[in-house]
Formats: C-alpha cells, sequence, structure tokens
C-alpha cells in the first residue's frame, strides 16, 4: 500500500494517420503497478480527424467517450458495423480482438475517448497492432491476413 503522495509524469504522444499527418494524440492515464504496462488511455481525436483502421491481436479495447462524439467503425466478421459514442450519453462498447476498428470525430469539437485495455498495453508486444486501409476492411481482405497470423 502507497502511504506518500505521488506526483510523476504521464506520457503523451502525437498520433498520426496512415499519411502521415497528425490526427491527435494519446496519454497514458494508468500504468501497471510496475511501470511497464498502460492500464488506461486517454485518445484525443481534432474535429473531423480519422484514426485507423487497425485491430489487435492480443488486446481487447474498452472504450468510453468523455468529450465530443466518436464514431466507431468495426468489421465483425467481414461485416462493417457503426456505433457512435457521444460523452452527452455515456455509454461503454468492449471491442475484441482481432476486429478492425477506426474512429472518427464527427464532432464540432475536440473529442476524448477513454480506453481500459484488456489485457493492458505492453510495449514488449511487437507486431500486436496490425493496420488495414479502408479497402481491406471492406473487401474482407482483413480476415485472410488474421487468419495468417
Amino acid at each position: 500500500m502507497i502511504d506518500q503522495v505521488i506526483l510523476e509524469p504521464a506520457k503523451r504522444v502525437a498520433t498520426y494517420d496512415l499519411e502521415k499527418q497528425e490526427n491527435g494524440f494519446l496519454i497514458e492515464l494508468f500504468k501497471g503497478d510496475d511501470g511497464s504496462t498502460t492500464e488506461a488511455y486517454l485518445t484525443a481525436a481534432a474535429p473531423g480527424a480519422f484514426k485507423g483502421y487497425h485491430l489487435h491481436r492480443v488486446r481487447a479495447s474498452r472504450y468510453i467517450c468523455i468529450k465530443g462524439v466518436m464514431k466507431i467503425i468495426l468489421y465483425v466478421d467481414g461485416k462493417r458495423e457503426e456505433h457512435l459514442l457521444d460523452a452527452k450519453n455515456p455509454t461503454r462498447l468492449f471491442i475484441p480482438k482481432n476486429v478492425p476498428t477506426g474512429l472518427e470525430n464527427i464532432g464540432d469539437e475536440e473529442a476524448w475517448l477513454i480506453n481500459y485495455p484488456d489485457p493492458p498495453y505492453d510495449p514488449e508486444l511487437k507486431d500486436e497492432q496490425v493496420d488495414f486501409t479502408q479497402e481491406e476492411c471492406d473487401s474482407g481482405e482483413y480476415m485472410k491476413k488474421i487468419e495468417g497470423m
């Protein structure tokens, strides 16, 4: 049990789309007990910004929007799904591993989404995140890549 006040820096990194344009940022909110994993983080997106498409081979995602409105686009068993997460009507969205995901800020203000990954993010897991294009998701090509992993 910690019995003292601790003030420590929280890592903030810029994020980029596939065309290498900045589309927001991430902030690590909570680290694991040993400091090597991230148990929760905030992802922010500017109005109109898109993040994705990508999937996680090991981790599930648990999202809740705390500012703005985010459209979450998923490809589940080859079918496209869209879910709106709005800070004015808080709901949680669970996304299993191996589901391509895109995030789009459809509001007119910066949008903030908190993710509690399960298991926590571990930077030692190389190639855990796999990126896809819209075309690979729409055509189902991503499913062949998942099978080959």
